[in-house]
């Protein structure tokens, strides 16, 4: 009799045990499921944030030391008389082409800013692909930085036509497109009222890829064997 008794307690008990455990197991999916939907809108967030870059940069720049951009490795901190710990237009500038980790495609008609040289030979050095276009007039005009990007090994072209190769864009990693009227001049930086816009969307950076693959093209060397170019 007391077998007999006890037989529907256990029943009672492993019963409450399966809805404990099913309680439990809907639980840990609710907070699976919880968990996985905030990880889901979290990446989202992050990745709509790459893909919506649109920045707009105006100059003249104020005036700013950037060795802690060009040179981060610096063991002493720059005694330069220049501010230190400002932000300024070109650091802003600067900042989006040294993020380049692949490629670098520089379209411009004037080329004579040695903080911007810097900049493309620091991404050279890191084995940055590197392609440069600019006008065949200006760029043997004095303090042109394309002899010294030639002489690194950077590859250049110059424009054969007639026109001037009025251009001033670059591409950062095929995904960023810098553009507006500012020259890479001192005299721009610092003296002019100049605009860039700075941007990741695909509609606009795919016309710039395909008109610098273009110039590229027709500007090949091998193409006009008269033409004083450098590979």
């Amino acid at each position: 009799m007391t077998t007999l008794k006890a037989f529907p307690s256990r029943v009672v008990a492993t019963e409450t045990q399966k809805i404990m455990w099913t309680v439990k197991v809907i639980g840990f999916s609710v907070l699976a499921a919880s968990v996985s939907v905030e990880l889901l809108n979290w990446l989202r967030r992050r990745y709509k944030a790459r893909k919506t870059l649109n920045e707009v940069i105006f100059f003249p720049s104020e005036l700013g030391c950037v060795e802690h951009l060009l040179r981060p490795s610096l063991p002493y901190p720059c005694y330069c008389a220049l501010p230190h710990g400002v932000e300024t237009s070109l650091s802003r500038l600067l900042r989006h082409i040294l993020s380049a980790s692949s490629s670098l495609d520089l379209c411009v008609f004037s080329f004579s800013n040695m903080d911007l040289c810097r900049a493309v030979l620091a991404l050279h050095q890191k084995g940055v692909i590197i392609r440069v276009l600019s006008d065949k007039q200006y760029i043997a005009i004095s303090g042109s930085q394309i002899g010294p990007l030639r002489q690194a090994g950077i590859c250049v072209r110059s424009d054969v036509g007639s026109v001037y190769m009025h251009h001033k864009f670059a591409l950062v990693d095929g995904s960023i497109l810098i553009t507006g009227s500012l020259n890479w001049t001192l005299t721009a930086v610092q003296g002019n009222m100049e605009n860039l816009i700075v941007t990741m969307e695909p509609e606009l950076v795919r016309p710039y890829i395909q008109e610098f693959n273009r110039l590229w093209e027709i500007n090949d060397p091998l193409k006009h064997p008269n033409s004083v170019q450098a590979f």
